[in-house]
Parts: structure tokens; sequence; C-alpha cells
């Protein structure tokens, strides 16, 4: 009987562990539950690791959560999890006009993570791996006591508004060494070094990760930085380039925060000439006030000074705060969001930066972003206005089209002389509006006849006649609004190059609709 029963025991025992084994032989995703914090990380192609953050719950097959995007938490869409498939979608609206855009999240759990895609409308499909984390690896550095305030002193140099190009209007991402290279060529090439666009500007995605002293370095599309500046500076140019003062950039590079003076430094040392300074991750960190915003941007003026090398300082805050640029040393400072290329992101810009007009003067200036001039969202006209309306606000022009391909339309609106003459007047003085002084932003946004007028250093001043309207209309400028009543004056048409007969009272031309007509008007000796 005891022989019996120890048989049966063992048989019984047999099957357990043959149970057990069994049970731990089925897949994790069996058993598991993907409730918690999760990282999406990708190798990118340029050798940077990106990272997305999910915060997921799991009821039965279906999952829900949010995707964690800098201090936003979007809700993830059409969750499901079953036999070890992850998928959800995240829809991110954005850009002007608003649009929406999905991304579908797949994946299949491998041990205790998943191999995992993302799909963006339009774009190839990203893989990676979706691991553990905590909801700590989403938060950004812990906050650096800003200095106090102080004047940086003036660095001396933009004492007209700088030319050049950036990369960010074409190549976004795309930029790389080469195309930089080849920009440079044609820059030299194109007769556009000669009509004064010098500077060769590398916006977003050149960084990769800092060493194990903390200097920045680049990342595989940029394989050596002072080469490629050498490069530049043989073709007789300036070569600029991009940080943030907040942890990251706008695309999720490595920015400058706690690494100012070491990253002018690491600037100097390649040859750097000019840098823009994107606000960005800093909201994160930092207040949109004046005093918090003034002492960061202050901390990388200060750092510039140090590093030895004469570099243009571009400050970029979508001017959401006070115009106090010229307080932290910089040169020229952002006063609207991003530009698009189509006219109504164009004209609705240029045409709100009359308020601000006087806080220009040579070596600080008013930015409203790059051009856009050949990139093919507007006409030849509206291209024209374009380059003029910038040319009144003494703004900055930074190409941001393809030097390499340009038509000779787009060559002959960018590299008009007359026109640029306008921009770089070396007395800085600011426009004025003369159809309407005492207009609001909210009543000149539905002005279709606008005059401007802009004071230039030899005496003269240049007119435009812009009509914003989408009919051909008669514009007027009456010599009394800027003091030239009753003057034998002479008049030169800058983008016809031709002289104008100018008599009398007034002065009125038939603008075609979204265009300019752009006098030089001096008195006649």
């Amino acid at each position: 009987m005891t022989q019996s029963v120890d048989v049966a025991f063992r048989a019984v025992k047999a099957i357990s562990c043959v149970a057990l084994l069994l049970l731990f032989a089925l897949p994790l995703a069996a058993q598991s539950n993907i409730t918690g914090f999760w990282v999406f990380r990708v190798t990118s192609p340029d050798g940077n690791i990106r990272e997305s953050f999910f915060d997921l719950k799991q009821d039965g097959q279906t999952v829900t959560g949010n995707a964690i995007q800098n201090t936003r938490q979007i809700p993830i869409g059409d969750g499901t999890f079953h036999d070890g498939t992850l998928h959800f979608t995240v829809t991110t609206t954005g850009g002007t006009p608003p649009q929406s855009r999905q991304v579908v999240y797949d994946g299949h759990l491998d041990g205790d993570k998943f191999t995992f895609t993302s799909q963006a409308p339009g774009r190839d499909a990203v893989k990676g791996t979706l691991e553990h984390s905590k909801p700590e690896a989403a938060l950004p550095p812990a906050r650096i006591s800003v200095p106090d305030l102080h004047d940086v002193p003036d660095n001396g140099f933009a004492r007209t508004p700088p030319m050049g190009w950036n990369s960010w209007n074409k190549f976004a991402g795309r930029v790389d060494d080469a195309t930089v290279r080849a920009v440079a060529d044609a820059m030299a090439s194109s007769g556009m070094k000669d009509a004064g666009y010098v500077y060769v500007n590398i916006d977003d995605t050149w960084e990769g990760p800092r060493d194990a002293q903390g200097n920045i370095t680049t990342n595989l599309k940029f394989p050596n930085m002072k080469a490629l500046a050498d490069y530049v500076h043989s073709k007789g140019l300036k070569i600029g380039i991009y940080s943030s003062p907040g942890p990251k950039t706008c695309a999720g590079y490595e920015g400058s925060y706690g690494h100012e003076e070491q990253d002018a430094k690491t600037y100097a040392a390649w040859g750097i000439d000019y840098l823009k300074y994107d606000w960005c991750s800093a909201e994160r960190i930092y207040a949109y006030v004046p005093a918090d915003m003034q002492a960061v941007y202050q901390k990388m003026g200060d750092a510039l000074l140090k590093s030895g090398r004469p570099i243009v300082y571009s400050l970029c805050e979508y001017g959401r705060a006070d115009v106090w640029g010229e307080k932290v040393g910089g040169n020229l400072w952002r006063t609207t969001g991003d530009i698009s290329d189509n006219w109504r992101s164009m004209s609705n810009i240029g045409f709100r930066q009359f308020d601000i007009a006087q806080y220009i003067k040579p070596g600080h200036w008013n930015d409203p972003d790059m051009l856009e001039i050949g990139n093919g969202g507007m006409t030849a006209d509206e291209y024209r206005t374009h380059l003029s309306l910038w040319a009144f606000l003494a703004a900055p022009l930074l190409a941001g089209n393809d030097l390499r391909s340009m038509t000779d339309e787009t060559k002959s609106i960018l590299m008009n002389k007359d026109v640029i003459a306008v921009d770089q007047d070396t007395a800085g003085k600011p426009v004025k509006r003369i159809s309407d002084p005492a207009a609001t932003v909210e009543t000149l946004a539905a002005e279709t006849a606008v005059v401007l007028a802009r004071p230039l250093s030899d005496g003269s001043m240049a007119i435009g006649l812009f009509n914003r309207g989408d009919q051909a209309q008669p514009v007027t400028i009456h010599w009394s609004a800027v003091d030239l009543a009753g003057k034998k004056l002479r008049a030169r048409d800058l983008w016809n190059h031709s002289d104008v007969s100018v008599s009398g009272d007034s002065y009125s031309a038939t603008v075609p609709p979204h265009s300019v007509v752009m006098l030089k008007v001096s008195i006649a000796k």
C-alpha cells in the first residue's frame, strides 16, 4: 500500500513539474500587464538616440494612456494588447493653419521589451525598442538659478542687418556637411556673395551627444565641424550654428543648458561666426517673463563675449517677451513665430512689425524670420513684396531656398541690389507707416493699401506702395506725409530699375494684387 502511494505521489509530482514547465514556457505576453511608464528609443541615422515617452494602462486587451511630449499629455487612441502585440495611435495638432497628424505605433513583446515601430503619414517607418522606464526620465533637469540682470556690452557686430542663408526652411533635419559645402559653393559662384549674402547658417539637427568632459559633439551628418568651417571660410564666407538655452533643441537634440561657456568656447574653436539661440525646451524650466528670459539669454551673451571670437548673436524667442535683445548682447531677435512659404503667413508677419520698428539701430535688429523666396509657395510678385517689406523693416536677409538650383527669376529677386541697399542702409532708421499711422494691429489686418516710408542715410527716402488685396488697385503717397510737399523730386523704381516722373502733391501707381511699387525718392538738385 505504501509503495502504491509513493508511486502515485511521484506521478502527481512529475505531472506538476511538467505543468510548471509548460506554464513558464508560455509566452510572457500571455501573463503580462503592460500598465506602466515606457520609453521608445530609436537610433536615428545621424547616430543620436531619440526618446519618446508613454504612460500606458491595460484593462483586458484594451490599452489607454498618454504620450508625454514635454509638458503635454496627448491621449493615445485605438490601444490594444493581445498575444504579445501592442498597437495604438497618437494624434497631434500643430502648424498654421492647424493640421492633425496621426502616428501609428505597433510592436511585439520580446522578453521584457517590445520591438517597436512608429509610422507617421508620408514618412518611412521608424524602428526601435519600447522599454520600461520611470516618469522621472521624462522630466527636465533641475532648474539652474538665473544670474542677476545686467546689460551685456555691445559686441560691435552686425552694424547692418546680417545677410546670408539658413538651412531650415528648405532642408530642416536633412541638412548635412555635403549640403552646406554645396550651398557655400553656390553662394560664392551665383552672385549671392557679391550681393551681400555671407553667412552660411546651419540650423537644428547638427548636434551629437556630449563627451565625457561635457563638450558638445557633432553627429554623423557633420563629421568635422572645424573642417567644414574652414571650407566655408575659404570661400570668403562666414558660418553659423544653432543651439538652445534649454536642455533640448526644438528638434530634440542636445541644447546648451548648463554648458553655455563650454559651448561658446567650442564654437569659437570650430571657427563659428554666428549663433542662433532658440528658446524651445527652456520653457520647461523657465517662465515666459522678461526677468527669466533676459537672464537666460544674458548667460550666452556673456559666454560669447568671453569666447575670444567675434560671433553674431541671434535670439530666437518669438517675440514672446519685451524687445530687450540689446540688453543681453543680442544683435538680432525674433519678433514673431515661424514663417511659412505662403502669402498669408508672410504678409501677416511682415505687416505686423511696425509698432516695434523704433527698437532697431545699427548692431541691433528686429527679426521677422527667414526668407522663403524661391521655395515655390508664392508668386514672383509675392516674393518681391517679401523682400521689399523685409528691406523696409531693416530685417536680416537670410535666404531659405536651395541656392544650388535657383531660377533666374529667384536670383533677380534675391539679388536686387537696389532693394538690398535699403535694407542695409547704414543709418539704421526705422520704417514709418504712412497710410494710417494710428492703425492698430487689428485694423491694419483689414487694410489692403499700405504705404511705407523709410529715411536713408544719403538724405533720400524709400517709399513702398503695397497692395495686400486680391485685385489691382491704385495706391497713393502724398508728399506732405513725408515732408516733401512743394519740393522738386526725383524718383527711381527699384524693381523696374527705371527713373519715375514725380510731380505735384502726390504720386499714385496701380499696384497688382499682392505686389509692391518701391521707390527711392530724393530732392532734385
